[in-house]
């Protein structure tokens, strides 16, 4: 896109005071028609304009995948569902005709957001919980000697 404001005020201002014609500026600043065109119709570049935000094909299928995962943990960890599986259990039950990398990405998604999560456990000296172990012989009725732990947290 065409940004330089000095260049643009100028192509601006020689076009619309007839300086120059339309054609002439497009081959003298080396600019697309379309570029002269925004140029003329806005006094300053327009940035970036983003359309709707188009939907996803998968987009009405992922109550089908969600329901899928949630049955996944009742059969066997062999038979349950990879990205693949899923794929072409849609396409071919449900009529889906995306891609498989949407797919594979939804399921991945879905997948890292139920992972268990597991936090390190550090901590700065000092402050850690400390504890300490007692070791107390006892006697059985045998006579034989055992060791019991006692754990005490402090």
């Amino acid at each position: 896109m065409f940004t330089d404001m000095e260049k643009w005020a100028e192509i601006r201002f020689r076009v619309l005071n007839d300086e120059i014609s339309k054609r002439a500026a497009c081959a003298e600043y080396e600019i697309h028609g379309e570029t002269l065109q925004k140029i003329l119709t806005h006094s300053e570049p327009p940035g970036y304009r983003r359309t709707k935000p188009q939907r996803s094909k998968l987009e009405s299928f992922l109550p089908i995948i969600h329901e899928i995962f949630k049955n996944d943990p009742k059969v066997h960890r062999k038979q349950r569902h990879t990205a693949k599986r899923i794929f072409e259990r849609l396409r071919d039950e449900h009529g889906y005709d995306g891609g498989k990398t949407i797919v594979q990405d939804a399921v991945s998604a879905w997948k890292q957001q139920k992972r268990e999560v597991f936090l390190p456990l550090t901590h700065r000296p000092g402050e850690a919980q400390v504890v300490q172990k007692k070791l107390r012989p006892s006697r059985r009725s045998s006579g034989r000697l055992r060791v019991r732990r006692r754990v005490s947290r402090r």
